[in-house]
């Protein structure tokens, strides 16, 4: 039954920024997140450690389908492969998931990249949906990204 509750929605994306450039946005400069995809992050703070150390604790304030939410994660930064894992560890999500695990790899593709978009998670209850719509989230962010390095 436990395992029914366990999940992971995924999709990919096409991106012009090179990995590494992409990357180096959650690597070292989250901060700057806001800026380039203001619709859905409002803001982001270093909670435990700093912008750049894996295992640094930041709370992340965002919209999701018109309503304010917030996340706090720990962040696992895998630099050979250009992963970033956000390790839910509080908020909003917790109301439904008892894990939250968004993961943003970027490979090359082409001139740019292809953006590997995922969420491992596990449901409260069997009634709660699969985290769809903070996949779509994941999806716009990456693409608002993208397009803050191309008007930059």
């Amino acid at each position: 039954m436990a395992n029914d509750l366990k999940g992971k929605v995924e999709t990919e994306i096409e991106i012009k920024a090179p990995p590494q450039k992409f990357y180096h946005m959650f690597r070292k400069t989250a901060h700057h997140v806001p800026r380039a995809a203001g619709d859905h992050i409002q803001g982001v703070d270093v909670h435990e450690g700093d912008w750049e150390s894996h295992g640094s604790v930041k709370v992340w304030k965002y919209t999701v389908e018109g309503k304010q939410k917030w996340f706090k994660e720990k962040v696992e930064l895998d630099d050979e492969n250009n992963m970033v894992t956000l390790v839910g560890l509080e908020g909003d999500v917790f109301k439904h998931y008892r894990s939250f695990k968004p993961v943003y790899h970027v490979v090359p593709k082409g001139e740019g990249s292809l953006a590997k978009l995922s969420i491992e998670y596990e449901k409260l209850d069997a009634n709660v949906p699969p985290p769809n719509k903070y996949l779509n989230m994941m999806v716009n962010i990456t693409k608002d990204i993208d397009s803050h390095f191309q008007n930059a």
